[in-house]
């Protein structure tokens, strides 16, 4: 019958302790591995994790990092009120028609439409978002304004 206090590890599966400073002959004597003088040489020598042997850490070498980027971040393409005059009186504009006309880039983002310049032509806009003067200056020209769903 096996009991826990009869367990012992396999033969030559443990190692022995090394035995330093026990004379020249041991190969492990005179400065028992620990080279000539010197702060890693004494008796509680412990290096701190970044310590780099007194030069300036590279940790404290490099420009501090501030805050943090939101990978949940929501980008929209801008588009200002202004510009979408050369779109003719009456027209139904989307990403297609923001896209033809070179107002909108690529068709990944989400279009915003912002209330800078003056339009003065009814439209149909259809966007994800519209700041509150875009959405005042549209409609006071005759035109709608209609919110896609994200």
């Amino acid at each position: 019958m096996i009991r826990l206090d009869t367990l012992s590890p396999a033969p030559g599966s443990r190692k022995g302790k090394k035995r330093v400073g026990r004379g020249d002959g041991s190969r492990k004597g005179s400065f028992s591995g620990r080279g000539c003088k010197g702060q890693k040489a004494r008796s509680g020598f412990r290096m701190k994790p970044g310590f780099e042997g007194g030069q300036l850490p590279i940790i404290k070498r490099l420009p501090s990092q501030r805050g943090f980027t939101n990978i949940f971040k929501t980008e929209y393409d801008v588009v200002n009120v202004g510009q979408l005059n050369v779109f003719e009186a009456g027209a139904e504009i989307d990403i297609v028609k923001l896209m033809t006309a070179g107002l909108v880039k690529t068709g990944q983002k989400l279009i915003k439409i912002l209330g800078e310049g003056e339009i003065d032509r009814p439209l149909t806009v259809k966007a994800e978002k519209f700041s509150a003067t875009a959405k005042s200056k549209i409609e006071a020209a005759g035109g709608k304004v209609e919110e896609v769903g994200i």
